[in-house]
């Protein structure tokens, strides 16, 4: 039995404890860094945003794992099956980045030579800047877009790690934001307009073990009748007993699913990202297809800190079922789905 938390609360108790694991479809928990009880190098903070449409996207990510900053941009190109990535580092962060304590509201940004990133949020809408000096072929990359319209329903979960009591992930996934703005990479536009192009947030706070590794799929569109439709679905985030965190959105409200398993294939031994992948659920609420068309991959070994991203771009094809019964038909769909392994 999953628990659903529809009150406000403290995310942890005087033990640097969650107060309440479990799931919530808007921001209810209280988080305050202070709480923690940790190692402070155990921190882990992040705000990581996707913008797309059927043509191209982009993924702008600021993050502060205590003893490192990660921060990058990518841009995607569906048609021509291609991405760029950079990514810019920072020692000994230690929160000092000010990630905001809140989804709702706050703005956070980095800034180097030839490099510059900002989120604002002022609960209304979200802007996304970023400059990026010799992005690729030594062209600038400039980003500048807002997302507005908000659904009402949001994946929100606190979920614990067994092993180790005061570890945490404290997360919310918004999808279905409507995004307006450009890219601009040289004397190429990428515009998104918000009747086609939409938004994700990916907002992570906790306290995470040592090594690790998670599945995460998200999706937001348009159906054909006009409806807007996403997913949310994962594993590996900790102690899911209490509630996982794949949910189905249908016009800005969430269908809570149970367990959502990925099915990677296998080549020579090894994940074979490219070639056809499938999902399944344990209730039948949630079957698809996945057809790749790229792999946002990226990996960093520093020794003490490793991780591994494959972060995959395709088309989902498939079904859902909404808590009324009512079943929905997903044909080629733009999303992602991701493995992604830590040592941090």
């Amino acid at each position: 039995m999953q628990n659903r938390i529809e009150e406000k609360t403290k995310l942890l108790d005087e033990n640097g404890i969650l107060t309440n694991p479990g799931y919530a479809t808007r921001h209810l928990f209280e988080y305050k860094r202070e709480d923690i009880k940790a190692n402070k190098f155990r921190i882990k903070e992040w705000d990581y945003y996707y913008v797309g449409n059927d043509e191209y996207g982009v993924c702008l990510t600021i993050s502060d794992i205590s003893y490192l900053g990660l921060y990058s941009v990518s841009l995607l190109d569906f048609r021509s099956q291609r991405q760029q990535t950079i990514t810019k580092i920072k020692p000994f962060t230690m929160g000092k980045t000010g990630l905001p304590s809140s989804s709702l509201n706050g703005d956070v940004e980095y800034r180097q030579k030839g490099f510059f990133i900002r989120f604002e949020n002022n609960g209304k809408e979200r802007r996304l800047l970023c400059e990026c000096e010799n992005f690729l072929d030594g062209k600038t990359l400039n980003i500048d877009i807002t997302l507005t319209h908000f659904p009402a329903d949001s994946m929100v979960i606190a979920t614990p790690f067994a092993d180790k009591k005061t570890a945490f992930y404290y997360n919310e996934k918004i999808n279905c934001m409507q995004a307006s703005g450009k890219a601009v990479l040289g004397d190429e536009t990428y515009s998104f307009d918000n009747n086609n192009s939409l938004g994700l947030l990916d907002w992570g706070r906790g306290v995470w073990t040592y090594k690790n590794t998670w599945y995460w799929g998200s999706l937001s569109a348009v159906l054909p009748d006009g409806n807007m439709f996403g997913f949310n679905i994962g594993y590996g985030f900790g102690d899911t007993s209490k509630a996982t965190e794949n949910m189905i959105f249908f016009n800005g409200r969430a269908h809570k699913l149970s367990k959502v398993t990925f099915h990677i294939p296998i080549k020579d031994g090894k994940d074979d990202y490219m070639s056809p992948w499938t999902f399944s659920s344990d209730d039948g609420r949630f079957e698809m297809g996945f057809q790749s068309i790229l792999n946002r991959s990226d990996s960093i070994n520093l020794g003490f800190l490793c991780t591994i991203q494959n972060q995959v771009f395709g088309r989902f094809s498939g079904f859902v079922i909404l808590d009324d019964g009512k079943k929905l038909n997903i044909d080629n769909l733009l999303g992602f789905a991701e493995k992604v392994y830590n040592k941090w």
